[in-house]
């Protein structure tokens, strides 16, 4: 939390200080740490060069490792239990203190009644995550909550690294930083793991087992968000009159390239067909549990290839 208590710092020594961000483990990371070699993420990543499908043993014992990930998370310790014990319980066990210890700091370091007001945002994400309409609704942190109320409670969150904004894209076009409408957004955990946590008992058998529910889509959509926050990308979506819906744009090989999450095999995506022939967007990705495949304006890659993004 030390990058929240800026206020307390009496004067900045400018040109002498480096500042670096820093995240839980990424996918990478996480593999590494589960004995995967550098050659084997390698010829992953030819796979995805050459758009040519994975070998099937392969891609399922990647999709398992994916799978992980997202109920392990990248926080350190979690992963380290997760490595030593092969035990999802005892996890959850410690992302449950790293939850509480997220409470505590709020509790510690916020001022005022930002206290109240950053613990009601914090503990309404996944109730936010779980709707349809996932954009961000101050009406879901407390009856007839306003941005006026709430908003500087968010960027409090934002600032103490427990979330990730992703803003509306006016127009789906480059540059995205341009385009972005800041008043609507959608938030997400910047770590799944701890978003798996704050979920009801039994939501980490859900995901490694393939179980559909109400956080299933949720959850997808947070991991690719966290993968390419980690990866340096800011977020960004595109909805235009509640009717069309793309999950996140991103700016790829100098396009603005529409990318749409599926947690299942059923790839079908009329949001992106859409975005593509009505919105002069030139490329789309979709990314799911499917092997590699797509026809070259729309591209489908497994979801453990969003690293290579």
């Amino acid at each position: 939390m030390l990058g929240i208590q800026y206020k307390d710092v009496p004067s900045y020594p400018v040109g002498y200080v480096d500042t670096i961000e820093m995240h839980s483990l990424d996918f990478e990371e996480f593999l590494w740490a589960n004995g995967i070699s550098n050659q084997s993420i390698n010829d992953i990543r030819e796979y995805f060069l050459k758009r040519t499908p994975v070998p099937a043993a392969m891609h399922e014992k990647m999709m398992t490792l994916f799978k992980e990930f997202i109920v392990v998370g990248g926080m350190p310790r979690a992963v380290n239990t997760f490595v030593t014990s092969q035990n999802f319980s005892h996890v959850l066990k410690i992302q449950k203190c790293i939850i509480s210890d997220y409470a505590d700091d709020i509790a510690k370091y916020a001022e005022g009644s930002e206290k109240a007001k950053a613990r009601a945002c914090f503990l309404s994400i996944p109730r936010q995550l779980s709707k349809d309409y996932k954009k961000f609704q101050y009406s879901l942190v407390e009856k007839n909550g306003t941005a006026r109320k709430f908003g500087g409670s968010l960027m409090w969150l934002y600032d103490a690294g427990v979330i990730n904004f992703c803003h509306n894209l006016a127009i789906p076009e480059l540059p995205l930083e341009g385009n972005a409408q800041s008043d609507v957004f959608k938030v997400y955990m910047r770590d799944t793991g701890l978003l798996m946590a704050m979920l009801e008992d039994g939501s980490q058998t859900d995901i490694i087992d393939g179980n559909l529910s109400i956080y299933k889509g949720a959850i997808y959509e947070n991991i690719i968000a966290e993968i390419f926050t980690k990866a340096g990308k800011k977020l960004y979506f595109f909805e235009c009159k509640s009717k069309l819906e793309i999950d996140f744009f991103i700016r790829y090989n100098n396009t603005a390239v529409a990318v749409e999450v599926k947690s299942a095999e059923n790839t079908k995506s009329k949001s992106l067909d859409s975005v593509i022939y009505n919105h002069g967007v030139k490329h789309g990705i979709k990314l799911s549990s499917k092997n590699v495949g797509g026809t070259g304006l729309i591209d489908s890659y497994p979801l453990y290839m969003a690293m290579f993004l």
